[in-house]
């Protein structure tokens, strides 16, 4: 019977481990392919991307759904639609903020501003659910705030509208974890990752079609004359359009293996991993002073973990 037990165990690591790997390579390549495609390959239309990402995650999303691979939540009311729409917008604003600062600054640079997501979600907290943290959390925030102005008065390729883009993108994804928690405290109202990505899809694309529209309008035609004139071009838009859906699969997954506080820490070591893997496949000049702020960012990240971890509120 221990021995049953034993292999039972082993298959459950095995698949952990399966999934965090899977989880590290959707995270860092969606975001490498994204960079290829915006900037080297020079396809300019971020919205557009992010359109195809969001068309992509809703139709595997409800593949996964009918697979009965997660279970089946519904949306219980107009305003509980009404909650789910609100977060879908704040939700487009921070993925298409991250894919237009890819257009213009390196990957190391856009990781280093992202890691900075803990100081807006501490404010904003503090702002909007008057929710007060430890004074030793606040404290590990410091760091955060020195490490990214360090890296970025010394960023080689520093561009401002790259910067706002991923300022703002940062600021929209702490904005997002905020009224999540805000708007779904209802226990019947909770959606888990996947369920939550699947409702917002339809409007997010909704938004992104009109903006796309107005604000990209040669989009269509760029990406039907790119794929005619390449098959790689095709190939790369549909593998990162299926990674994109990956990120969030695995994502659930992972939580669902392991917890909540596994896949913050392992978002910790992301950041770090995706910054040293782009500055070899896109040898983009990086300054000393840029990689010891970006580290002091990121051991401030570490540290808030901990504090938020020993305060009992993760």
């Amino acid at each position: 019977m221990k021995e049953v037990t034993d292999i039972q165990f082993a298959n459950v690591d095995k698949f952990a481990v399966c999934m965090i790997a899977s989880w590290y390579i959707s995270n860092i390549g969606v975001l490498l392919l994204n960079k290829y495609l915006l900037s080297l390959w020079g396809f300019k239309y971020p919205i557009f991307l992010t359109m195809l990402h969001m068309l992509s995650c809703l139709i595997l999303s409800v593949v996964i759904r009918l697979t009965g691979l997660v279970p089946r939540q519904h949306i219980r009311s107009r305003r509980h639609l009404f909650k789910v729409f609100v977060l879908s917008i704040v939700f487009v604003v921070s993925v298409v903020g991250g894919n237009i600062s890819l257009r213009f600054i390196p990957v190391s640079f856009n990781q280093a501003i992202g890691a900075t997501t803990p100081f807006f979600t501490a404010l904003l907290s503090l702002c909007i659910l008057r929710k007060k943290e430890t004074a030793e959390v606040y404290i590990t925030l410091v760091p955060v705030v020195i490490g990214i102005v360090l890296a970025s008065n010394s960023e080689p390729l520093f561009h401002l509208w790259g910067f706002l883009a991923c300022f703002t993108a940062t600021f929209a994804r702490a904005l997002k974890s905020v009224l999540q928690g805000l708007l779904l405290t209802n226990e019947n109202e909770r959606l888990d990752s996947l369920n939550l990505l699947l409702f917002m899809s339809p409007s997010a694309l909704a938004i992104l079609s009109i903006s796309s529209k107005i604000m990209e309008p040669l989009a269509f035609e760029t990406m039907l004359s790119n794929c005619k004139s390449s098959r790689i071009f095709g190939f790369v838009l549909v593998v990162n359009c299926s990674i994109a859906f990956l990120v969030n699969l695995s994502n659930f997954m992972v939580t669902k293996c392991t917890s909540p506080l596994t896949l913050q820490v392992l978002g910790n070591a992301k950041g770090a991993v995706a910054v040293v893997v782009s500055i070899l496949l896109f040898r983009n000049p990086v300054s000393s002073t840029g990689m010891i702020g970006y580290t002091i960012t990121v051991f401030g990240v570490v540290f808030y973990s901990e504090a938020k971890k020993r305060s009992g509120k993760i």
